[in-house]
């Protein structure tokens, strides 16, 4: 019995003498670095949502624009500026037929022809230029810019690159850019046109306007 009990003995105080020293050791460990052991997280934090990008949401939107075409209801809105006094009319138009089915490109062409190529009334006005304001299928806005001319009972013709203008009393306001070839007029007529040819009258003028526009 003795000698079992010696074996006992033997192998009980080795186990325990590890046990205290295995859970010593873990307790100093902790104690001197405590940030060494991170608690194991089970739920683990969301990923930041990028936020969208802005030249995709603007190029969505202009595609959105692009896609749209005017309709027979779209109001049509001219915007008329004076550009000497910066007054501005507004007035609300039903939209030209030519202009229906268009979409935004094409409507900012045709204004481009129109800017180009305006009308002669609209010269007689003072027409200087436009601006689309805004587009979409339910309104358009169209900045139409003027500098108003003086009434003026006499009027210069002269020649610049082979385009004859049309200069008021002063000599230096042009109150008209017309499309007529200094080289299609009477030969006679050139050289007058070029030494700046006096018009009496405005009948006068829109006479000789009539004759030679194409």
């Amino acid at each position: 019995m003795k000698f079992v009990k010696g074996i006992g003995l033997f192998f009980i105080y080795p186990l325990t003498m590890l046990a205290i020293g295995f859970y010593a050791g873990a307790w100093t460990f902790r104690y001197f670095y405590p940030g060494a052991v991170q608690p194991d997280r089970s739920v683990q934090e969301a990923a930041p949502v990028p936020e969208p990008d802005k030249d995709m949401q603007e190029e969505a939107l202009y595609a959105a624009s692009s896609s749209e075409t005017l309709y027979v209801g779209t109001e049509y809105v001219l915007e008329e500026t004076d550009i000497l006094h910066h007054t501005v009319v507004e007035t609300t138009w039903r939209l030209p037929d030519k202009y229906v089915g268009m979409n935004r490109e094409q409507f900012l062409a045709a204004m481009d022809i129109y800017a180009a190529s305006p009308p002669l009334s609209e010269q007689e006005r003072g027409f200087v230029g436009l601006e689309v304001l805004a587009f979409s299928r339910e309104r358009v806005v169209i900045q139409m810019n003027y500098r108003y001319i003086q009434p003026s009972s006499v009027f210069y013709l002269a020649a610049y690159d082979n385009k004859v203008l049309v200069y008021l009393e002063d000599r230096e306001t042009v109150y008209i850019e017309t499309e007529i070839r200094l080289d299609s007029l009477p030969e006679e007529m050139q050289q007058e046109v070029m030494q700046m040819l006096r018009v009496e009258s405005e009948e006068e003028l829109y006479g000789f306007l009539e004759t030679y526009s194409s």
